[in-house]
């Protein structure tokens, strides 16, 4: 079974390598490769930083393993 499962969310941290500032922001899990320790999904956070515009809600991401900070059901983020 997999450790990341579609439709679920995680918390991972971004770095400028331009500034050396990073902040964690939330990604929508489209996919994941367990032997890659990939997880593949869609950016759902607005950035602060710039990353010189790479980086944008909606973007489309490959976010390793190691930068994962939290990870959350999509049944935990449902509107109260």
């Amino acid at each position: 079974m997999a450790i990341y499962n579609q439709g679920d969310y995680i918390k991972a941290e971004f770095r400028d390598d331009r500034t050396g500032e990073s902040e964690w922001m939330w990604v929508r899990i489209d996919s994941s490769d367990d032997g890659k320790k990939v997880v593949f999904g869609e950016l759902d956070s607005e950035p602060l930083l710039d990353y010189a515009g790479k980086l944008q809600l909606g973007s489309r991401l490959a976010v390793s393993y190691d930068n994962i900070r939290e990870h959350r059901k999509a049944s935990e983020f449902t509107v109260q």
